[in-house]
Parts: structure tokens; sequence; C-alpha cells
């Protein structure tokens, strides 16, 4: 089966490549302050008088912003075994995103084959197009499962003893890069395929087509590409409204249950101090003015919302709660503060992703700002 693939030029995907890292380091910058004060600071609420140090520094040449303070974080000897692993998947995390953003669907197809159940060329024609969309989105569902395995692999190396979480996020900066790298990849995402309906029509069709060829024995191309036990699994990816960051989410609170002789702040708190450092880089001015690219901006957003995610459910009373060590008020007026268009996937990950934000413990405020 021949599935169709933008060619990019080697130049397209080294700036892809630099840019993507660039949003990341922005990021690093913050993780690599003094965390024993963020530790002291956070019991009040309070993190933004400890980022003196802060700054970006453009390149006049390529009008670029960098880090003025951090240097590339390179992988120590210790973190070198996970950073690579990881590298491994986070190379084709962007080739994953450009076949995403370029799906299309095969709508027209569908219709003109429903529409004509007699006409054998039209079923054999939408056929022919549904297959090769179908190992696309197999190929995202894999990328799913690869993904999940490298978070897990992330979070045991960020919050293994003896060090406090923080103390793992300023002494791992590669793998503290690489954690917030996954989160913006899982947002993004589930961004493009919230607004993409094809994707379901386009499956449902497949799963629809292939049960009526079984039964009455017609040879299908496409069955040894998705076999049943697959395509319900898939089916179950692609149900949810972020399909990503469920994956995620449900492999963060597996991590917990799997690691019972880890305290659970371990987690807890290496998630809320990004959450928190994220929150202070977007609402203080001083900072935020720094940001020439807007593409900074959404980055620092989509990690700030994917760790609140993973928080919400790790956490046994979640995020919302007022004994939540997340600013939640403060993260959702950050939000608000961008424009519409640009943040409602963010709020409405937040609407339909997390778990305790119905709760009781929610104040009313919360729920209110999130409608």
């Amino acid at each position: 089966m021949y599935i169709h693939k933008h060619t990019y030029t080697h130049t397209h995907k080294h700036m892809c490549c630099s840019i993507y890292m660039l949003y990341a380091m922005t990021f690093l910058n913050f993780i690599k302050v003094s965390f024993n004060k963020i530790e002291h600071v956070l019991k009040y609420n309070n993190v933004l008088d400890f980022f003196p140090f802060f700054f970006l520094q453009t390149d006049r040449r390529t009008r670029t912003e960098s880090p003025a303070l951090a240097e590339d974080a390179q992988p120590t000897e210790s973190e070198k075994e996970i950073y690579n692993q990881v590298n491994v998947v986070l190379k084709d995390a962007e080739g994953i995103l450009e076949d995403l953003q370029s799906y299309r669907g095969a709508g027209h197809e569908i219709r003109e084959a429903i529409q004509h159940p007699a006409d054998e060329k039209l079923q054999e024609k939408a056929w022919g197009a549904v297959v090769p969309l179908v190992g696309k989105l197999k190929t995202f569902y894999e990328f799913s499962q690869r993904l999940e395995a490298a978070l897990r692999g992330l979070l045991g190396a960020l919050t293994s003893t003896p060090y406090s979480p923080t103390q793992h996020l300023e002494r791992e900066q590669a793998l503290a890069k690489q954690f917030a790298e996954i989160l913006h990849f899982t947002l993004r995402f589930d961004e493009l395929k919230m607004t993409n309906p094809a994707i379901q029509n386009d499956f449902s069709y497949y799963r629809r087509t292939l049960s009526r060829m079984r039964i009455n024995n017609v040879p299908a191309e496409g069955e040894n590409e998705v076999n049943n036990e697959l395509a319900n699994r898939m089916s179950l990816f692609y149900a949810e409204a972020t399909p990503m960051l469920k994956t995620l989410s449900d492999a963060t609170t597996k991590f917990v249950s799997e690691n019972k002789n880890l305290p659970i702040e371990n987690t807890t708190d290496c998630l809320s101090t990004m959450a928190s450092v994220c929150r202070v880089m977007l609402e203080t001015p001083e900072y935020r003015s720094r940001f020439t690219n807007e593409e900074t901006v959404s980055f620092c957003l989509r990690v700030m919302v994917g760790v609140i995610i993973l928080y919400d459910h790790v956490h046994p009373v979640g995020a919302f709660a007022k004994t939540s060590k997340i600013d939640m008020k403060g993260c959702i007026k950050v939000l608000k503060d961008q424009p519409p268009n640009s943040v409602e996937g963010l709020l409405n990950a937040l609407r339909y992703t997390t778990k305790h934000l119905n709760d009781e413990t929610t104040s009313k405020q919360i729920k209110s700002m999130l409608q």
C-alpha cells in the first residue's frame, strides 16, 4: 500500500527543527533558575521575585530568540540512555504533525459511494481512497504508543530518589526539555485532531466496509494493514476528543500506581513546578514583552496546559482544589488573556480532558472561568 507523504527540503526540515528546539530552550531557561528558591516560593504562590536573571537575546542576523543564560542542554552521562531513547521518538514528531495537518480525508468519495450503493466503481474508488488514509491513522496511533513509552521513561528519571523533583529538573536539563517537547507535541496534535472530523468519518467508513466485505467473503486489501484487534484499539483512541492527552494521562496514572514505593509528591511536585514556571513566563509583562515570536508563547501555553492535565489525573484531589499547588485561576486567566482563536483548543482540553473540574471541591469561580 502506498501512503502519500509530502516531501520537504533539507533546509525546511532544519529550520523546523531549529525553531522547535528554540521554543523548548526558552522554557528550559526558566527551569535553570534556583529551584531551592522555587520550592520555597511555591508555598506562598509567588514565583515572580525569583526569576530576576531571565532574559532573551535576539540574534540580529536571524531575528530569532534564544535564552541568554542557558547553554544547550546536552545530556550528562547518567541521562544519555533515556535521552537517546526519547530523542528517537521526538525526531519523528514534526513529521507526524505535518502529516496530520495535511490530512484531508476521503469525504467526497465516501459520500458518492453511500449515495450510489450499486455503483461498484464508486465503491472501489472510495475504498481505494480510504485504505491509505487508514494507514496514516495507524501510524499516528502507533506513534502515540511510542510517545507513551518515552513519557514513562522521562517520569522515571525525573522523579526517582534521592533527589527532589525540583532538583531533578535542575540537574537533568536535557530530560526536562524533552518532557516539555512531548507536551508541546501532544497539545498540538490534539488541537489538529479536534478540528478534523474527517479522521473519524474515514475510519468509521473503513470499519463498516471491512465488516461488509467479511460477511460477503470479499478479500479486503486493507485488512492486513489494520486487523480487527488493532482497529478496535484505534477506534477507542480516535473516539477521544484529545487522544494524545488521554494516552499520556493514562500513562502518568499508571506510572504512579505501578511505583507505589515512590512518593506521589515526586510526580505532582514536578508537574506543578513546571506549570508555575510557564504561568510566570506568560503573565509577567517584563518577560512576556521579550517574546518576539508568538510561537514561543504557544509553546509555553501548551506545556502549561499539558502538565495541569497530567497533575489533575495523578493527584488525589486534582488541580482544581484549594489545596492544589497549581494556581488554576492564574493559569486560566493567562489563557483567557490570549486571542480567543489561539487558545480555544487548550481551554477545551481543560474542560473535557481533566478529571476533577466538575468535583464539588472545585470553586464556582473556576468553573465559571471555563464555561
